[in-house]
């Protein structure tokens, strides 16, 4: 019976300690976690950067910055903070484990990272040769411009003119002009106009559209 007692005795001595040990653990856990805050900006002009990952190595935990580049969470003394954003090198940052307070704040700086990369060329052929052969038989499509100038040709707009039939105001503009020259000449002989060289212009572009051939040779046509 005293044995068993004893046992028992031995027993829950271990258990307090363990107990005692455990508690002192967790509080000196509790004692290492800080408020952990700062603003990420940029090296070259202090703007901030937004969305910036702030991790801590080798774990999940951790955070993003705002619009801002203000940030926040809880973590211990002496972990290692990992900032990383899209076009900007990454930075690491070791929070002090002498702290006195259970608050840190910090003002990282992230500089941009410029990758360069190397030329690619690429042509729509195998080799250069074919390229430059393809490239030298290649036609130039015309441009709005180059039509432009193609229309307004003085010799094409000649053409266009004596080919385009008369319009009704030049058609009434001409019989304008008869009744006013038939008034002109009334009760004496009209002069004869063999000599008139606006009437030798006016007969030779009526010849040339054919208004001299009689309908039967026109259906011929």
């Amino acid at each position: 019976m005293n044995m068993k007692k004893g046992y028992i005795a031995a027993v829950l001595s271990v258990f307090f300690v363990l107990s005692g040990m455990v508690s002192l653990q967790a509080q000196d856990r509790d004692d290492d976690l800080i408020q952990f805050s700062g603003v990420v900006i940029t090296g070259d002009s202090l703007s901030p950067v937004p969305f910036t990952n702030v991790l801590i190595e080798n774990t999940n935990k951790g955070t993003m910055t705002d619009y801002y580049g203000y940030f926040s969470f809880v973590a211990q003394k002496g972990d290692s903070i990992l900032f990383s954003s899209v076009g900007y090198e990454r930075a690491r940052f070791v929070i002090p484990d002498s702290l006195t307070t259970n608050r840190y704040s910090l003002i990282q700086i992230l500089d941009k990272d410029t990758i360069t990369l190397r030329e690619t060329v690429i042509y729509p052929w195998p080799t250069r040769e074919q390229f430059k052969q393809a490239f030298l038989e290649m036609e130039v499509p015309e441009t709005d411009f180059d039509r432009a100038m193609r229309n307004l040709a003085q010799a094409d707009m000649i053409a266009r003119s004596d080919a385009a039939m008369p319009g009704g105001g030049e058609t009434f503009k001409y019989s304008m002009q008869q009744y006013q020259q038939q008034l002109y000449y009334a009760g004496q002989a009209p002069p004869i106009n063999v000599l008139n060289p606006v009437a030798w212009s006016q007969f030779i572009k009526a010849w040339k559209r054919g208004d001299f051939k009689s309908d039967r040779k026109r259906g011929g046509q």
